[in-house]
């Protein structure tokens, strides 16, 4: 499946709306692959992410340590409200429109970086950067302590993935965020995580694990999604001549290019798992309560009934946002404007710095049944 999910997801589709299957933790679950099904389970609240609404002997996941779990992916209202209202004063549309100079400087000399070089690989030395950098300038992150954090992705979300190394992974990012908010604590600055660190000290709004927590789902999945999308779209720019002629015919259309690519790529390629407070009809079949149900953002995105020529990007499609790749309802994707922002930045950059660009080996995609990203992207510069 790693390897053509969309093909998958496809025959699944026409099949039926909903199927049995496997989870990835080995735990029995639900797939939903239809748009309209995904599109009313998102915004659902008889859904619960909450992990304690799981039935016993169901939904295993990662078994994140508290530290780590406390997070807004396992969350429902109140906790989830009050967290999100936390950090979502740093993602809103105004404060990220105020953030394009800056990203645009960053874009910039990256490319800078890159036009000294007749080969290069976008989603190593542009994509990946450009995302680390984007969420870490944005939480506080010092340069010195940005792991490798696309190292911890594939050790978590790969396809190969193991229990003994993704517990190994997650004790290492477990010490690299108890050290990184220790430091934030004892010299704050103008970041994301001074200002949740001072809310939790001042006015015990976060519980310790839930700092620990938001920390590390911002910084771990604010980078990952960003990277992903950024890395599509620029794969879609660089290997259409078409798309690449159009858009320069029309800069205007690169924010389209950028939501086409969030539906047609779907950088995550299942939504978080959801648990039913109670038995419901979805799709015409019954799922108990408790019972653990997977959405396919992918198939949903690419469901000929909403999307005609859903297989294809088109610069001309009509509500191009209308895709279900950031969410739904209350659980709305919080970094959507950021991913969204640094998306365009980065096809407008790479599309004037180097109009000859062309790709000139065979891509690759991550390994993971999880994630939609690639994890090269060989391109020539054309001087």
């Amino acid at each position: 499946m790693a390897h053509d999910p969309h093909g998958v997801f496809a025959r699944m589709r026409e099949a039926g709306p909903v199927h049995t299957i496997v989870a990835p933790d080995g735990s029995p679950a639900w797939l939903v692959t239809r748009h309209a099904d995904v599109q009313a389970a998102l915004g659902d609240p008889r859904f619960s992410l909450d992990k304690s609404n799981a039935r016993p002997g169901g939904y295993k996941g990662f078994e994140l340590p508290p530290a780590l779990d406390a997070n807004l992916l396992n969350m429902d209202p109140p906790d989830h409200t009050r967290l999100r209202r936390l950090a979502g004063q740093a993602f809103t549309a105004r404060h990220t429109a105020n953030l394009r100079p800056e990203l645009e400087r960053a874009a910039q000399t990256l490319a800078d970086d890159l036009a000294g070089h007749e080969r290069v690989d976008l989603v190593r030395d542009f994509a990946t950067p450009f995302a680390v950098g984007a969420i870490s300038e944005l939480l506080g992150v010092p340069a010195e302590s940005r792991t490798d954090f696309r190292t911890w992705t594939n050790a978590v979300l790969g396809a190969d993935a193991t229990r003994e190394g993704i517990r190994a992974t997650v004790r290492e990012m477990y010490t690299f965020f108890v050290a990184l908010l220790a430091a934030k604590r004892a010299n704050p600055g103008p970041d994301l995580l001074s200002a949740l660190i001072a809310a939790r000290d001042a006015d015990d709004r976060l519980s310790e694990d839930e700092l620990t927590s938001l920390a590390f789902l911002l910084l771990f999945a604010g980078y990952e999604n960003s990277a992903n999308l950024m890395a599509g779209a620029l794969y879609a720019m660089v290997d259409d001549e078409v798309l690449r002629d159009a858009l320069r015919a029309d800069p205007e259309a690169v924010p389209t290019l950028v939501e086409e690519v969030a539906r047609h790529m779907s950088p995550a390629l299942l939504a978080i798992r959801r648990f039913p407070l109670e038995d419901l009809e979805l799709g015409g079949v019954t799922i108990p309560a408790g019972d653990t149900v997977l959405l396919s953002i992918a198939a949903a995105n690419r469901d000929p009934r909403r999307y005609p020529h859903a297989d294809r990007i088109r610069l001309d499609r009509p509500d191009p946002a209308r895709h279900l790749s950031f969410g739904q309802g209350i659980h709305y994707c919080i970094g959507a404007p950021l991913a969204r922002l640094e998306g365009e930045i980065a096809v407008r950059t790479v599309l004037t710095r180097f109009p000859k660009i062309r790709r000139h080996a065979p891509i690759s995609w991550q390994p993971s049944i999880r994630v939609r990203g690639l994890s090269s992207l060989p391109v020539e510069l054309g001087g």
